[in-house]
């Protein structure tokens, strides 16, 4: 009777492991960055992604050779420009997207419109919506990814050297002198916009031990000129790009009236990121966190 029990047991937890490694190397369901439960009935074979971070997981992965279509503006690897492109954003050209027949699209949370969706879910294509807006969130991207693609072992990688890279980080910022940080996503000439609590920029300046200065906010914000002269940092990070006309963005930044009393200004303390590298939720973050790392230590 109890062996009889004890195969049962066995049997149990056997048909349990096989199922959990079948959810796992084949990925039939998962739950996208918005709560839905997807079903893939099939292997994936043909991808559309819409956000350029989401191209740099998938390539990252061992996933890029799936894509053919991205978003305009993912531009990293340099693979990736190889593969055809479609209007994204706030104007998505699905037309473009269902004639490019993939299997899946991989779209962001925020710009889509549910009818949008439904057009393409119309099609027969399955939608899978990503929205990491912090570290954890491109953790769960990652790993989300990798399920839809069969690249679970890859994706899981990925994610423990970033975990591992960032522990190195910040251990090598632990006992060093921080300071106070000021993210400028958008400059001033377009409206002043910042990065708040929960996002991944927030979490970049607490790993080299530093304060953002818009802590306080929750997300991406817009602040005021009169807000950032009053907060008063050690350190400008902007994003922005330079596209060979006017100042560059450090010296817009120096030059601009009623900024000179800033310590970071009068300090020489303003860091033009890799624009790419730090404002995608991706990879690239760790090099976003060496580079700016550097730039506070000079290490």
């Amino acid at each position: 009777m109890k062996s009889s029990r004890m195969l049962s047991l066995l049997l149990a937890l056997v048909l349990a492991l096989s199922l959990s490694s079948f959810v796992m190397a084949g990925s039939p369901a998962l739950t996208d960055m918005a709560g839905r439960e997807i079903v893939l009935s099939n292997q994936v074979e043909r991808l559309v992604a819409l956000q350029a971070a989401d191209v740099e997981i998938l390539y990252a992965i061992g996933a890029g050779g799936l894509l053919v279509g991205r978003g305009e503006y993912a531009n990293y690897p340099e693979q990736a420009l190889e593969v055809p492109s479609v209007q994204s954003g706030f104007e998505t050209n699905f037309e473009q997207i269902i004639a490019l027949e993939p299997d899946v699209v991989v779209l962001a949370k925020m710009g889509q419109r549910e009818e949008d969706v439904k057009k393409l879910e119309d099609a027969g294509i399955i939608t899978v919506v990503s929205d990491a807006q912090d570290i954890e969130g491109v953790y769960t991207a990652i790993h989300m990814l990798g399920q839809v693609t069969g690249q679970v072992e890859e994706a899981w990688a990925l994610v423990e050297s970033m975990r591992a890279s960032f522990d190195e980080i910040k251990g090598m910022a632990e006992g060093k002198a921080g300071g106070s940080v000021y993210f400028e996503v958008s400059p001033l000439q377009f409206g002043l916009w910042t990065a708040g609590a929960h996002t991944y920029m927030d979490e970049l300046a607490n790993l080299l031990g530093l304060t953002n200065i818009f802590s306080d906010l929750e997300g991406w914000q817009a602040v005021s000129e009169e807000q950032v002269l009053a907060r008063d940092p050690d350190y400008i990070v902007t994003t922005a790009m330079y596209f060979g006309e006017g100042l560059e963005p450090v010296a817009e930044i120096l030059a601009r009236p009623n900024w000179g009393g800033l310590k970071a200004v009068s300090g020489q303390k303003v860091f033009n990121a890799d624009s790419d590298a730090i404002t995608r939720p991706g990879p690239r973050l760790v090099e976003a966190a060496r580079a700016f790392y550097s730039f506070v230590y000079g290490e």
